[in-house]
């Protein structure tokens, strides 16, 4: 079996991801062609057009109109707010869960005015609203108690629901409501959450947040994966700077899918040699 693991990032990972996976493919190596796929914030976006057998390319290209149509003010974040979550998150003297939790509450109790919509526009923007066949598994975490979740086509989740509150970045974007609970970003637990690839015996993980992410956490989340054939792709330089100081920003549509694009013939054959 071979997983794709498609971690978060914002504007700039979905578009560096597809770029990326575009680009594979035509230096012939197609990771479309997963048996599982796990998609984390960013990734979960990437995951489903996969998933759903999209045209990357095109999807990219649409919704970078829509971005330049939308009229929208963008969401205004309180930054000390967002640095003391990732402070908690962060925190060594706590339990993973009960940081979670804690992270919740603030999510919760922060005003987040106007950017609700703006979410809902991340699910109503696939390609398609319903489950696609291939095994797709989508992250997030409750905000009640800190527990991990795992969405998939049997969870009882709409999709376009599932992918919304994996990429809802706590105090960024309010959680959003599944099953009368409320869940926020999957990367508040990882930013790949890649041991969810274990029992695959070849597994691609693709980071668009490998610069800023903790070692430590994928390290351990690949000790999990046993024997399995790793590759790991972060952004090189070039697409760093096309991501910038905001992944947010939907200006970076084009800019990050020309990044992947571009970086992909230089990762071919490492990643190409384990899947």
């Amino acid at each position: 079996m071979r997983a794709l693991v498609l971690g978060g990032g914002g504007v700039a990972g979905i578009g560096w991801e597809a770029g990326l996976i575009v680009g594979l493919r035509l230096a012939g190596v197609d990771l479309t062609v997963a048996d599982l796929i796990v998609g984390t914030s960013a990734g979960s976006v990437t995951g489903t057009f996969v998933a759903q057998g999209a045209d990357l390319a095109a999807e990219i290209e649409r919704i970078a109109q829509h971005a330049d149509a939308d009229e929208m003010e963008p969401p205004v974040t309180d930054m000390d707010v967002v640095m003391r979550a990732f402070g908690i998150l962060y925190d060594p003297a706590l339990d993973p869960q009960e940081a979670r939790r804690r992270v919740g509450a603030l999510a919760l109790e922060t005003s987040v005015a106007g950017a609700g919509e703006r979410l809902k526009q991340v699910g109503d923007r696939l390609p398609e609203g319903h489950w696609p066949d291939r095994r797709l598994l989508i992250t997030a975490v409750d905000t009640e108690d800190g527990a991990f979740t795992v969405w998939d086509r049997d969870s009882g989740a709409p999709l376009r629901l599932a992918v919304a509150s994996s990429c809802a970045v706590p105090c960024v974007f309010p959680p959003v409501e599944i099953g009368g609970r409320r869940y926020m970003d999957g990367g508040v637990r990882s930013p790949s959450n890649a041991d969810l690839a274990k029992g695959a015996a070849k597994v691609v993980v693709i980071e668009p947040m490998a610069h800023f992410s903790p070692r430590k956490t994928l390290e351990r989340e690949l000790a999990e994966l046993g024997d399995a054939q790793v590759a790991t792709v972060g952004p090189d330089q070039a697409a760093i700077e096309a991501f910038g100081v905001n992944v947010l920003d939907p200006a970076l549509w084009r800019p990050a899918f020309k990044a992947g694009l571009a970086q992909a013939e230089a990762v071919a054959e490492s990643v190409g040699s384990v899947w």
